[in-house]
């Protein structure tokens, strides 16, 4: 399948809304040069400086990343976080181990700091200690840490600066999970590489990977989302096709069978974006609602209950969607109309970010949020672009 123009931006802003416990990814090339006065703002834990705003203190509401504006884009992980500017730059902060910020060190940044390693960028996605980018020129790019192959480069060995993960080409999204990597092609076709204990590699295996392996009962894929140890794959048609550890039904198939090859969501149509949480996944639908499945001991489903589901629910009193994102235990929706940020879910560092630590089992407003172009869920913690 030929992507080109308009297709080429529903693919990146269906990958926007879909985040990576840890994933997320940048608009399409036209956004990248119109959006300059992009602002980050975060709220939620923020041990080591996750939240970019100097400090290490929680945050139950948001608070604007310091020193960073022209944002387009961002993605939250594990401990740290990235942000890409309209100049093709990346940021990062946050926790740094095992280089998982890629400038070089392995010490912590408390607000957001200019990667030298990587330009011209399109694309970025923040896992559990490693993470990924997309360059123009259709490269993928991964630094931290490589215990499992998540870097792609063969090895085992940690990278403190962006490499080139070889044998790649024409790549115009990434997905980073906790320790496992997924890339889409122009061509509809999803590689992966990293950790396979849960088949998230969708190649039929629970074999490790540390080079790219293409799906092969894959394609036409628009968007990919990754969890921490599953995978979702939006298929042009409007479905959605998930892999990996299944324990809570985090795949969505009515079971709760791991699977290490795609399969496809019970009763999932007109999808236009996902996202991959801790045990849960997400689902935007055209008409503006939001389908939920998988893991809900925090109420990360939003359907005013605990109960885990095998199949798809609708998270009350929600509509009029553009946007979404899963964390660990923890979900977030951005409204079409005014930018409005809504989350639900485990709310213990304050992480839903209405000015309480309460959990929710339904969606709650965030506090003093507007203008909102993206969201992106972190283990704990999360980011928002605010235009204005």
């Amino acid at each position: 399948m030929s992507l080109r123009g308009g297709a080429i931006r529903k693919v990146i802003s269906v990958a926007i809304s879909s985040l990576l416990i840890f994933a997320s990814l940048a608009s399409a090339a036209s956004a990248v040069a119109a959006a300059t006065s992009g602002t980050v703002w975060s709220w939620g834990y923020n041990v080591n400086g996750r939240l970019g705003d100097g400090t290490a203190v929680n945050r139950s509401a948001p608070i604007q990343a310091a020193a960073l504006t022209g944002a387009i884009a961002v993605s939250a992980g594990f401990q740290h976080s990235l942000g890409l500017k309209s100049d093709g730059t990346v940021w990062a902060w946050g926790n740094n181990g095992s280089g998982r910020l890629g400038d070089g060190a392995l010490t912590s940044r408390w607000s957001p700091t200019k990667l030298a390693g990587i330009a011209n960028t399109i694309a970025i996605s923040a896992g559990n200690s490693h993470s990924l980018a997309v360059k123009s020129d259709g490269t993928v790019w991964a630094w931290g840490a490589n215990g499992f192959g998540q870097l792609g480069d063969g090895s085992s060995i940690r990278e403190l600066s962006p490499k080139q993960v070889p044998g790649l080409s024409g790549i115009i999204a990434v997905a980073a999970g906790s320790d496992h990597s997924l890339v889409l092609k122009s061509d509809g076709t999803v590689w992966a590489w990293g950790l396979n204990s849960s088949g998230q590699l969708g190649d039929g295996t629970t074999i490790r990977r540390s080079s790219p392996q293409q799906i092969g009962a894959l394609s036409g894929v628009i968007g990919i989302a990754a969890g921490e140890h599953h995978s979702l794959a939006l298929i042009s048609d409007g479905t959605v096709s998930t892999w990996g550890l299944n324990s809570s039904g985090q795949l969505g198939d009515g079971t709760i069978s791991s699977s290490s090859g795609p399969v496809q969501v019970t009763g999932l149509t007109s999808v236009t974006a996902i996202a991959g949480g801790g045990s849960h996944s997400l689902a935007l639908r055209a008409d503006g609602t939001v389908r939920a499945w998988g893991l809900n001991s925090s109420g990360q489903l939003g359907d005013g209950t605990t109960l885990n589901r095998k199949t798809p629910v609708q998270p009350a009193s929600l509509s009029g969607i553009a946007g979404i994102s899963a964390g660990h235990a923890h979900s977030l929706a951005k409204k079409a109309i005014g930018g409005i940020v809504w989350a639900w879910g485990l709310n213990i560092s304050g992480q839903l970010g209405d000015k309480t630590t309460t959990t929710r089992k339904t969606a709650v407003q965030v506090s003093g949020l507007s203008n909102i172009t993206m969201v992106a869920a972190g283990y704990q913690h999360n980011l928002a672009v605010r235009n204005s």
